[in-house]
């Protein structure tokens, strides 16, 4: 069984208990996936942009967007229209099986993991991941890699809280850290 047909089957269920939610449909989904990536100073190497733009196909399966500045950066030596980074908004059976990817085969991988940071929510339920390189996905074979490049992942979730959106996520498997207090002391400031 996937996890998109676990989630309709058992957890959209569990989750409504544990929220003490009337309906069924004011449960929180996973609404979509981004994955960016900053080309930076590299984006006249035409090498070095290909090769972001192919690895981030790969790890997405379909092709990313270029994205240019809206506005100059005088501090980046960025220029309004420049290239500034690459993206691609996974929905559907896309984003369920990058999830899924991403839970069970991209966190057991990497080097003592010892689980994400249950603060990188934003408000608003949505959550932030960032990865240092890309090889730490099945997809990218390390040896062929020439250059490092950082990749950010963004869940964007349905939950109107953080709090909300910790519990969708854990539900679907998210290898949290366990941190005493997690969110509380969040709250109460």
């Amino acid at each position: 069984m996937t996890l998109k047909e676990e989630y309709q089957k058992t957890i959209l269920e569990n989750l409504k208990k544990e929220l003490e939610l009337n309906s069924i449909f004011a449960v929180p989904k996973i609404e979509k996936i981004v994955i960016n990536m900053g080309i930076g100073r590299n984006r006249d190497n035409k090498q070095f942009v290909e090769e972001a733009i192919n690895e981030v196909t790969m790890i997405s399966g379909q092709k990313p967007a270029l994205r240019k500045a809206k506005v100059s950066i005088s501090n980046f030596k960025l220029r309004q229209g420049q290239l500034a980074g690459i993206s691609a908004t996974l929905r559907g059976d896309r984003m369920w099986d990058f999830y899924e990817k991403l839970v069970k085969i991209v966190f057991p991988r990497m080097k003592d993991f010892r689980g994400i940071s249950p603060k990188s929510f934003d408000g608003a339920g949505n959550y932030n991941i960032g990865f240092s390189e890309q090889i730490i996905f099945p997809e990218i074979d390390a040896n062929k890699v020439i250059y490092n490049k950082p990749l950010q992942v963004t869940i964007s979730t349905t939950a109107k809280n953080d709090e909300d959106a910790y519990k969708l996520l854990k539900a679907l498997y998210m290898p949290f850290r366990e941190e005493k207090n997690r969110l509380c002391q969040r709250n109460h400031k």
